[in-house]
């Protein structure tokens, strides 16, 4: 079962007829954020390139908690559009407007329309490491294997 944190949100001056973020299902991990580009202007994204969407959003998440902004699979399998820094996390201390770096891979041009669902953000707890330097580290199987060590 899933437990709810209160995220305080703001609705930008830009983004005030956009709809709030809200979950599609039941289950479903993640709520969509939107494009609140000029409803005249829409942004094209061209083969190859990469554009800086604003969504019209400032949130306040509570200390421990990060906020993930995820591609949506339609966009990719559609039309080749992704995050370019998937996922970009939002820390909790920023407050400034969230804003999503999308990347066209396909082979034709793609615009983006005002409200239109450009990724996902899911709000995920933060675990903090306290970094202890050793000498050594205890062994494993795997070892010092990298990339494609274990049969991939």
């Amino acid at each position: 079962m899933s437990t709810i944190t209160n995220v305080r949100i703001t609705r930008l001056p830009h983004a005030q007829d956009l709809p709030l973020p809200a979950y599609q299902t039941a289950l479903a991990a993640g709520v969509d954020l939107t494009a609140a580009v000029p409803a005249d202007a829409p942004l094209t994204v061209a083969p190859g390139t990469r554009v800086l969407v604003p969504t019209g959003l400032a949130i306040a998440l509570p200390e421990g908690f990060e906020a993930q902004v995820r591609p949506r699979s339609g966009l990719a399998v559609k039309h080749g559009l992704t995050v370019l820094n998937s996922p970009g996390t939002i820390d909790a201390d920023y407050r400034g407007e969230i804003q999503v770096i999308l990347i066209n891979l396909g082979p034709e041009s793609v615009a983006i329309a005002r409200g239109m669902r450009i990724a996902q953000m899911v709000i995920a707890t933060v675990a903090r490491a306290a970094f202890i330097e050793v000498t050594s580290l205890d062994q494993t199987d795997r070892g010092s294997g990298g990339f494609g060590s274990t049969g991939g």
